[in-house]
């Protein structure tokens, strides 16, 4: 039984292996697309009414939209190997931004600080996980996809 196991094991990490960044690679892309579209609709982007609170140095009428065709612009990027060095560009110049309302508007991200994360500042935090699936992504820009590691 163990023996089955552990070749049961191997199997599904190897898979996760070969495919696990493309995937990874796909799923930003797709968020990013998303997310980025959103903007450029008024109204239908849940993060619209914090961006226009904390950015309140540019018009939200066209800032909005700029920073949705910035994030549809990485989402591309990244589905696309050869583009995926200027994604990640575009994406390490955005995510600093992301973070201003935890120091902005603390208030709205937190109910109590440090611990208690609004859904707001929930919606801001996992951008950490964003950060740390875009070093990953990074890492294989150099790399050539093959059989054993698809990329």
């Amino acid at each position: 039984m163990t023996k089955r196991l552990d070749d049961l094991d191997l199997r599904i990490a190897s898979w996760m292996n070969r495919h696990g960044v493309r995937l990874l690679r796909t799923a930003l892309g797709v968020v990013f697309i998303w997310f980025g579209a959103l903007k450029l609709v008024p109204g239908l982007s849940p993060a619209e009414a914090l961006i226009a609170r904390t950015v309140v140095w540019f018009d939200p009428d066209w800032f909005l939209p700029v920073l949705g065709v910035w994030e549809v612009l990485i989402g591309v990027g990244l589905l696309i190997r050869p583009a995926i060095r200027g994604a990640l560009l575009l994406l390490a110049m955005q995510m600093p931004g992301t973070f201003m309302p935890l120091i902005l508007l603390p208030e709205v991200c937190f109910t109590a600080f440090p611990y208690g994360l609004t859904l707001e500042g929930q919606y801001i935090v996992k951008n950490l996980v964003i950060i740390a699936a875009a070093l990953v992504v990074g890492g294989t820009v150099r790399r050539r996809s093959d059989e054993q590691k698809r990329l």
